[in-house]
C-alpha cells in the first residue's frame, strides 16, 4: 500500500485554461511606452542628423563671433604740410544685448548706470536761461526744445529687437580709470564692452571750422543712404574728404565666453587705413584773412561777414573765412545741449558758412558781367558814351506824358558823372550807365535787355551752385519775368531790369559766386569749379592722386571785351571808387559794391552790405579776393581796406606802405547818403538855352543819329521841350518833345554829302542852332543847358 497518494493528472487542455491573461490597462500602458520611445528616437535623429549642422553652427556662433575693427582715419593737411586734425583715443561703452542675461539685466544696468554716469531710464530735460516767470510778460522769450536722453534700459531693449548681437553704444568718452575698472570686472558686467575709438581733435579750432566741419553721428534721416555706402549705425561721419579719409574696416574672428567677453581673437581681414588729404588751403594765410576780417568788422561793430581767396587759374581755395565762427572741438566728444542751443539760436548764425551758404543782394560788384555781355553783344563798344545826369526819370508806361508819375532812378553820385564810356562806368561804378545798358532809355534804345542780362548772369555762374567740395552751398537767385509771376504774381517791369543791372531788387548771390565771376574775368574767360582739395596721399605717404582743375565752361566772350572790363577794374583802383587798395608796388584790379537790403532803417535809409572783389597782379593774375561785410555800409570804405590787408599779406607788402591817392578821389560810394527826395522833372519854362556837341562816336548803323538832353542850370532834366532838326535849306526834317528825362533822339537821318544840319529848340524854350556836319556811321550827342 502506497504511503502517499499520486498527484492528480492534469491534461494539456486544462493547462491552457489555467494561463493568466493581461488586462486592457496593462496593454495600453505598454503601447504608450513604446510610442514614447519611438518619439524619443525620432527627436534624437532630428537633432543629431537632420538639424545637427544647424545646432552645431548656433553653438559655434555663441562661442565664435566676427567683430568689426575700425580703420584709422586719414589726416587733413594744408598745402604746406601743416596738420589740421589729430586722432586721439577715446573710451566708449557698448552693450551686446544677446550677452546680457535677461534675469540680471535690471541689476547689471543699475550698477553700470552709476559707474559710467548714464541714466538708467529715459530722461527729458528742458534747457532754458529764462526760468518760467523770470521775465516780464511783455518780454519775448526764445523757446528751446526739450532734450531727450534715452536710458540704458531703452537702448538695450531696442537693441534686442533690432539685432541682439550688434553692440549698442551707450556712453562715449568715459574716463580712463572707469574704463580700466570695467575691464577688470568684466565677469560682473556680462555683455558690457569697453572699446577704444579714435576721435578727432582740431588744433586750429575756429580758424578752419567751416572748412573741416566735425565728426558726428549719422542722423536717422540719412542712415539708409550711409548704410548703402558701407556705414553702420554707430559710425561717425565727417564733412571734408570723407570718402578718402574713412578707410575700410577689418574683421577679427573672436572667441567669447558665456558672458560675451573676448577670450582670444585673430584677424580675418585687416583694416585699410584712410588716405590723407592735402588741401589747397594755406593755413597761415587763413589766419591772416580772419584777422583782417575781424579787425575791419570791429570798426563797424558788426558780427557777420566772409572773405575768400582763390587762385583764379585753377579754382583752388587758398583761404575761406566765415564769421562768426565756432570751435569744432565742442563737437569732437559730444557737445552739450546748452552749448548747441547757444550756437543754434545765435542771430548771426555761427554754424552757417556764410561764404558759400549766405545769399545776399550783391550791389555794384554785379555790374561786371553785364559790362562783358554788353560789349560781346555789340550793344556798346569801348567808345560808346552814355549820359549820366545823376538822376533819370522813367516815364510811367500807362501815362508816359505825365511827368508827375515818372519814377526816379538815381546814380549813387547825385551830381552825376556826365558822359561816360564803359571804362569810366566801371571805374566810377556808374548806376545810370548800367540802367541804360541793361534796360534802355530814350537816349539809348538798343539795350542788352532782361533776357540777355539773365543769360549772361547764368553764364558767369549765378543762379546755381558752383559745385565746391563743401556741403551746404546755396544757388543764389537770378530773377526773371516767369519767376516774378510765379512768386509774386506780378509782371516784370523796366524798373526791375534797372535794379537787376546794379545788383539790387530780387537778385541774390553768394560771396563765392562773386569771387568765381572775378576769377573768370581775371583768367581770360574760364569758369572753374572752386575746390578745396589739392592732393590725395596714402597712409604710407605716397601721393596717389593730384586733384586736377575742373572747368565748368569757357565763357563765349572775346578776350578783347574781357580786357575792357579788366581795364575798368584797374582804373577803379587808380582813379575810381576802389582807390584805397592802390598800392605803389602792386597793380590791383577791383570793383566796389554797396547793396541795400531790407532791415531797420537808419536816419530814414535802408541799411547796406559792403562788398569788394579784386584780383592781382593786373597783368598776370595769381590771386582773386572777395570780401563781404553784412550791414557794413559802403564797400569802398569798409570792405576795400579789408581786402587791401589780405592782398598785403599774400604778397608780403610792407605793413607801413601807403596807398597812392588819386589827384581827385571820388566820394565814398553809397546808396543813400544825402539822397534827395524824388522830385518831379522840371516842366517846360520860358528860357534860353545854349547848346554844344558833347560827343561824336562810331555807330553800327549806316545812317547818322543825333541824341541829347536838355538840362536846367541846376542839372535837372527839362520835360516837354520841342527839339527840331533842320537841313541846310532851313527845312524842318524832324521834331521831338523831351520826356521826363529831358532826352531826345533822331535816328536814320537821310543826308546828302557835304550837307550841314542844325538842331535847335523852339517854343517856350529857345536856343541858337547847333551846326552838325553829319556823316555815316556816327552818333552825335548834343547837350542844351539853360543860361
Amino acid at each position: 500500500m502506497l504511503r502517499y497518494k499520486r498527484p492528480p493528472q492534469v491534461h494539456e487542455e486544462d493547462e491552457l485554461e489555467l494561463e493568466v491573461k493581461p488586462s486592457p490597462v496593462i496593454r495600453l500602458f505598454a503601447g504608450l511606452v513604446i510610442v514614447a520611445f519611438l518619439a524619443l528616437l525620432y527627436n534624437l535623429y532630428q537633432i543629431q542628423v537632420v538639424q545637427g549642422k544647424a545646432y552645431t553652427q548656433a553653438a559655434e556662433e555663441n562661442r565664435v563671433r566676427l567683430i568689426r575693427t575700425d580703420a584709422a582715419r586719414g589726416i587733413l593737411y594744408d598745402r604746406n604740410g601743416q596738420a589740421l586734425v589729430r586722432n586721439e583715443p577715446q573710451f566708449n561703452v557698448s552693450i551686446v544685448p544677446a550677452d546680457l542675461p535677461r534675469a540680471q539685466q535690471d541689476e547689471i544696468l543699475k550698477k553700470l548706470s552709476v559707474l559710467i554716469d548714464a541714466p538708467l531710464n529715459t530722461v527729458i530735460t528742458a534747457d532754458s536761461t529764462d526760468a518760467l516767470g523770470a521775465l516780464a510778460s511783455d518780454v519775448s522769450r526764445t523757446f528751446i526744445s526739450p532734450t531727450r536722453r534715452p536710458g540704458l534700459t531703452e537702448l538695450v531693449d531696442e537693441g534686442r529687437r533690432a539685432d541682439p548681437f550688434n553692440p549698442v553704444l551707450v556712453k562715449t568718452n568715459i574716463p580712463r580709470l572707469i574704463a580700466f575698472e570695467l575691464q577688470e570686472k568684466g565677469v560682473a558686467y556680462p555683455g558690457v564692452r569697453v572699446e577704444i575709438q579714435p576721435v578727432r581733435t582740431y588744433p586750429e579750432g575756429s580758424v578752419v571750422a567751416h572748412l573741416l566741419g566735425y565728426l558726428g553721428a549719422i542722423s536717422g534721416e540719412t542712415l539708409n543712404e550711409y548704410e548703402k555706402r558701407g556705414y553702420e549705425q554707430n559710425d561717425l561721419v565727417g564733412v571734408t574728404g570723407e570718402d578718402q579719409l574713412r578707410g575700410r574696416s577689418g574683421v577679427d574672428l573672436a572667441i567669447v565666453d558665456a558672458n560675451g567677453n573676448i577670450i582670444s581673437n585673430r584677424p580675418q581681414q585687416d583694416p585699410i587705413p584712410g588716405n590723407n588729404v592735402v588741401l589747397a588751403l594755406d593755413l597761415e594765410l587763413q589766419k591772416k584773412v580772419q584777422a583782417a576780417l575781424v579787425q575791419g568788422m570791429a570798426k563797424k561793430n558788426v558780427k557777420q561777414g566772409a572773405a575768400i581767396v582763390m587762385n583764379p587759374n585753377n579754382g583752388e581755395i587758398l583761404a575761406l573765412v566765415s564769421l562768426p565762427t565756432y570751435d569744432n572741438n565742442l563737437f569732437a566728444r559730444g557737445i552739450r545741449a546748452t552749448d548747441f542751443n547757444a550756437l543754434n539760436l545765435d542771430k548771426d548764425r555761427p554754424l552757417i558758412n556764410h561764404a558759400i551758404s549766405g545769399m545776399y543782394p550783391p550791389g555794384s560788384v554785379y555790374k561786371l558781367f553785364s559790362a562783358a555781355g554788353g560789349l560781346q553783344e555789340g550793344v556798346i563798344d569801348q567808345n560808346t558814351q552814355l549820359f549820366d545826369p545823376g538822376i533819370m526819370y522813367l516815364p510811367n508806361r500807362f501815362f508816359p506824358d505825365d511827368a508827375r508819375l515818372a519814377q526816379p532812378f538815381y546814380n549813387w553820385y547825385r551830381p552825376g558823372f556826365g558822359f561816360q564810356n564803359i571804362i569810366d562806368a566801371i571805374a566810377n561804378s556808374n548806376d545810370i550807365f548800367f540802367y541804360k545798358l541793361a534796360g534802355g532809355f530814350t537816349d539809348f534804345q538798343t539795350p542788352l535787355g532782361q533776357t540777355m542780362l539773365a543769360d549772361y548772369a547764368r553764364l558767369f555762374g549765378f543762379g546755381e551752385p558752383s559745385g565746391i567740395d563743401l556741403p551746404g552751398e546755396a544757388p543764389g537767385l537770378v530773377p526773371d519775368p516767369k519767376w516774378k509771376q510765379q512768386t509774386l504774381n506780378e509782371q516784370w517791369t523796366t524798373g526791375d531790369t534797372y535794379n537787376m543791372a546794379i545788383g539790387q531788387g530780387f537778385v541774390l548771390a553768394t560771396p563765392l559766386q562773386i569771387l568765381n565771376m572775378t576769377a573768370a574775368l581775371a583768367n581770360g574767360g574760364t569758369l572753374y569749379r572752386p575746390h578745396l582739395g589739392h592732393a590725395i596721399v596714402s597712409s604710407s605717404s605716397v601721393m596717389t592722386n593730384a586733384i586736377e582743375p575742373q572747368v565748368i565752361r569757357k565763357l563765349p566772350i572775346d578776350e578783347k571785351n574781357l580786357a575792357f572790363v579788366r581795364q575798368g577794374m584797374r582804373e577803379a583802383v587808380t582813379r575810381g571808387t576802389a582807390w584805397k587798395v592802390n598800392y605803389p608796388d602792386l597793380a590791383i584790379a577791383a570793383k566796389t559794391g554797396t547793396a541795400e537790403f531790407f532791415g531797420p532803417k537808419v536816419a530814414g535809409h535802408l541799411p547796406t552790405h559792403a562788398w569788394f572783389t579784386a584780383f592781382a597782379p593786373y597783368d598776370k593774375p595769381e590771386v582773386a579776393v572777395v570780401v563781404f561785410v553784412y550791414n557794413g555800409g559802403e564797400g569802398s570804405e569798409v570792405a576795400a581796406p579789408i581786402a587791401g590787408e589780405i592782398l598785403r599779406a599774400y604778397f608780403n607788402l610792407p605793413a607801413n606802405e601807403n596807398v597812392v591817392r588819386p589827384s581827385a578821389p571820388p566820394p565814398p560810394e553809397t546808396r543813400n547818403a544825402n539822397a534827395p527826395l524824388p522830385q518831379t522833372p522840371a516842366e517846360p519854362t520860358t528860357a534860353t538855352f545854349s547848346g554844344h556837341i558833347a560827343q561824336v562816336q562810331d555807330s553800327a548803323v549806316a545812317a547818322p543819329s543825333v541824341a541829347g538832353t536838355i538840362l536846367n542850370a541846376d542839372g535837372s532834366a527839362v520835360n516837354g521841350v520841342t527839339v527840331i532838326l533842320e537841313n541846310g535849306n532851313g527845312q524842318v526834317v524832324a521834331s521831338a518833345v523831351t520826356g521826363a528825362d529831358g532826352a531826345f533822339r533822331f535816328d536814320q537821318i537821310q543826308t546828302a554829302p557835304g550837307a550841314r544840319w542844325f538842331i535847335r529848340l523852339t517854343g517856350a524854350a529857345t536856343s541858337q542852332g547847333v551846326a552838325l556836319d553829319l556823316a555815316p556811321n556816327k552818333l552825335y550827342t548834343v547837350q542844351f543847358t539853360a543860361r
